[in-house]
């Protein structure tokens, strides 16, 4: 596995206040969008800064708490296929990472799945076929 984060993702409680301080206080234009739920923002040539409904975060990755939870953000290593996906994980795995989520095909299209480091810190592993993930993996030179 190499060194990348193309992702580093904060569930956020209220999505319409982060938008309004992201995009109509700081004026930064959102890569993409889902209504209520998650705004990507280029952050550098192939890194994306995810503000990601809190909810829908702790459904996916596991709750949040004080102390005892998962560390509040993500990490992500996005690969430019499905076997490179499943082969990240597969190396998370023998050098000793919880596999949280299995990867398993998305509703959004993608194939992704998680594990936690030693300290908890989640990594998400994907691969994203949609044009701002094709995009990603070609101003990293992965594609």
């Amino acid at each position: 596995m190499d060194a990348r984060i193309t992702f580093i993702t904060l569930p956020v409680a209220d999505i319409a206040a982060s938008r309004r301080f992201y995009v109509d206080g700081l004026g930064w234009p959102p890569a993409f969008e889902a209504e209520g739920g998650v705004i990507f923002f280029r952050v550098g040539p192939a890194v994306m800064l995810s503000l990601w409904n809190r909810a829908e975060f702790e459904q996916e990755v596991g709750p949040l708490s004080a102390g005892d939870g998962i560390p509040p953000l993500t990490l992500s290593h996005n690969m430019p296929d499905v076997a490179g996906v499943d082969e990240v994980m597969r190396d998370a795995a023998a050098a000793g990472a919880q596999i949280v989520a299995p990867a398993r095909h998305r509703e959004w299209g993608g194939y992704s799945g998680y594990f936690a480091d030693p300290d908890g810190f989640r990594w998400e592993v994907a691969y994203n076929p949609q044009p701002l993930g094709v995009e990603l993996m070609r101003a990293a030179g992965l594609e």
